[in-house]
């Protein structure tokens, strides 16, 4: 071999390698997870384990197959964010507004219920209701076991969706809704509050004594499930979320932000006023100035219960609207 065909062949052997790396690099996690039939396999024996009857696991997942779909959204890069303005456009309007109104008087007693043993307004309820599901008219089309399975199975976030695909299996098992019916999102939330399954473990609620909790088409269980689960994350009965305030001009963008809590009397001395001249409550409550759009934009001071509904999604965006709307509602 000459010299020449020696140089030639390390380096083509190094440019072998270096084309290695780069596939090893960018390739999906998922294509080195093991084929579905066989993960699917391991996974019915770990659900036996965990105690789920053969008759679920039968039922729930013979002939379930991944869904491209579902992998393409939870790919999916982000779409460039609108503004807090846009979104409170869209989610905020008159039409969910007026339709808020009229569904809290429709369901005024059951409402006036929920409140008097979970110490949540009907206006919130009716808010998040609002916002998660459009008052349950848009729940999410996917079968939540089939889409869970997929997570499970394609691996970024691996060990939660197999967590949560446990619980699922567990729901049906204990006789809530069968695997056909159980629908939501394409990350397995579900039901007219869209709660993960973990959550309705955590937060669901048999209202009507039925032996179900049906968070899908029966509204006392959305309603009670929905306020017990920002009464056991720390809501306040009586206090409300928070109100649109003026800022002093020069306001340092340091003291921006849910987790800055100061006392209403600070907020007070160093200028903030109530954008409609009323005056704050008991100047001991601990408050947080929040701008989703910057200092630029509309701004709010906020107390405990808005830090509660970020426990449901911890967005500024979602946590505002969800306020302004109750507001708009109870008005």
């Amino acid at each position: 071999m000459t010299k020449q065909s020696i140089r030639w062949s390390k380096r083509k052997l190094f440019l072998d390698c270096i084309a290695v790396l780069i596939m090893t690099f960018f390739i999906s996690p998922a294509a080195y997870a093991t084929d579905f039939p066989t993960w699917l396999q391991n996974f019915k024996l770990e659900a036996a384990r965990a105690g789920i009857s053969q008759k679920t696991i039968d039922e729930a997942l013979t002939g379930i197959q991944p869904l491209p779909k579902v992998i393409q959204l939870d790919k999916k890069q982000p779409e460039k964010k609108i503004s807090f303005a846009q979104y409170k456009k869209n989610v905020v309007n008159q039409h969910r507004i007026a339709e808020g109104r009229r569904l809290l008087a429709q369901n005024r007693a059951e409402l006036n219920r929920v409140e008097k043993i979970y110490g949540v307004a009907p206006q919130y309820v009716v808010a998040l209701w609002g916002i998660e599901t459009n008052y349950g008219t848009n729940t999410g089309g996917f079968k939540v076991i089939d889409s869970l399975a997929t997570l499970a199975w394609e691996g970024r976030r691996a060990a939660f969706f197999k967590s949560e695909l446990i619980k699922a299996l567990k729901i049906i098992d204990h006789g809530h809704i069968s695997a056909a019916n159980m629908k939501g999102s394409w990350a397995g939330a579900m039901g007219q509050n869209q709660f993960m399954p973990s959550s309705f473990f955590n937060f669901a609620v048999d209202a009507n004594g039925d032996g179900h909790i049906d968070i899908w088409n029966t509204k006392s269980d959305v309603f009670a499930s929905t306020a017990n689960y920002l009464s056991k994350s720390g809501w306040t009965p009586g206090e409300r979320w928070g109100r649109h305030v003026k800022l002093p001009k020069s306001f340092p963008k340091e003291l921006i932000g849910p987790k800055i809590v100061k006392p209403l009397s600070y907020w007070k001395k160093v200028g903030v006023r109530d954008a409609n001249g009323a005056e704050f409550p008991n100047e001991n409550m601990g408050a947080s100035i929040v701008a989703p759009d910057g200092l630029g934009g509309e701004t709010y001071i906020v107390y405990g219960n808005y830090r509660t509904i970020m426990t449901w999604n911890r967005s500024t965006y979602f946590a505002t609207s969800v306020g302004l709307l109750a507001d708009a509602i109870a008005r």
